[in-house]
């Protein structure tokens, strides 16, 4: 087992696989399309992370200063795999400028694409500056310098956070759960208000998934200790009346229409497969399930395996994920593929 594990993808996942083969003594090739790593949390400018509430910078930052400093790993970044070709243990990628890595086994960490709310009809997103991403608002946090309505700089008094933008909508194709909107949207809010406690925050909601541990710390404390309010609504359109903005729609809990002001509205965008998955697909050879996001077989005894011997899979590549469970799988992936190449080489021998 001398050629290294190919991973594409330098985000959470593909550097938690990285780190593991190289703490396992395996050296491995790191390609990713960006010019730097970090993935989404450093690219798209996260604030604070659930559930640890460390600075993404910091946080996966420092995954980041772990694996390009390890001798083990090296890195390529500004890179995309043009061709992929062979069989495990003999693999072949060619690379846009080129060059060629062997390698054993591969993984595809190549994470998601946030929703883009152009594609939400009638929420106000690319109409009215003030209706904004939960991204954005991250953004905003992270730069130090609070939440401030895009039209004029002004802090906001009361803002909007819309769920399942682009998640659990069938009218628009996105029939699935983003999985992370609920959690960040009452971490966000929590935030908003910790920021600027004079603003008001109100989340429309469907239904609220803030699954696991979650509960108590994100969904009870931010009413409790945060006073962000819930409203349980079906939202139809976001306007304005000339001077705030009007979210419309229905209080599904006391049946009947709403029209309310706000200053920002924010919508929770959900987890889009990685716009780049039909050209992956092809290249690696691996199939994509219905919803687009790279196929993988059961975890009972495939664990992080592709439709393709030899190349696995790990975090958002293959369905929304957490950040932490992103990592979670990127380690398992790098075992799993450590693993199968180890078989290769005893069936050979035998």
């Amino acid at each position: 087992m001398t050629k290294p594990v190919l991973i594409i993808g330098g985000g959470p996942a593909g550097l938690s696989a990285a780190h593991a083969l190289a703490s396992a003594g395996r050296k491995a090739v790191l390609v990713e399309k960006e010019a730097i790593l970090g993935g989404a949390p450093i690219l798209s400018g996260y604030a604070k992370l659930v559930p640890s509430h460390e600075w993404a910078k910091d946080a996966i930052g420092g995954m980041v200063n772990r694996v390009v400093s390890n001798p083990s790993v090296e890195v390529k970044v500004n890179s995309t795999v043009q061709a992929f070709t062979g069989t495990p243990g003999n693999f072949v990628a060619t690379l846009k400028d080129g060059s060629t890595v062997e390698a054993e086994t591969a993984i595809l960490a190549t994470g998601f694409t946030h929703f883009d709310p152009i594609n939400k009809p009638g929420w106000g997103f690319g109409t009215y500056p003030d209706v904004v991403t939960t991204t954005m608002v991250e953004q905003m946090i992270s730069s130090g310098k609070g939440v401030r309505c895009p039209s004029d700089g002004r802090v906001p008094d009361r803002v909007a956070i819309l769920l399942c933008a682009g998640s659990r909508d069938r009218q628009i194709g996105r029939e699935w759960c983003s999985k992370i909107c609920c959690t960040v949207s009452a971490n966000l809010a929590m935030e908003i208000r910790e920021m600027s406690p004079k603003t008001n925050v109100y989340i429309y909601y469907m239904d609220i998934r803030t699954f696991g541990l979650y509960e108590g710390e994100y969904y009870w404390g931010s009413q409790e200790n945060f006073k962000v309010k819930y409203v349980k609504a079906r939202i139809a359109e976001v306007t304005s009346n000339g001077n705030r903005l009007l979210v419309k729609g229905e209080d599904t809990l006391v049946k009947r229409p709403i029209s309310i002001p706000f200053d920002m509205v924010v919508h929770a965008v959900g987890m889009d497969p990685n716009v780049d998955n039909m050209t992956i697909s092809a290249v690696f050879g691996v199939d994509l399930n219905r919803w687009g996001y790279i196929g993988k077989q059961t975890t009972y005894a495939h664990l992080a395996e592709t439709s393709r011997p030899g190349v696995f899979t790990c975090g958002a590549a293959s369905g929304p994920e957490t950040i932490d469970d992103s990592i979670a799988q990127g380690h398992a992936a790098a075992m799993a593929a450590m693993n199968f190449a180890g078989m290769a080489v005893r069936a050979a021998a035998e």
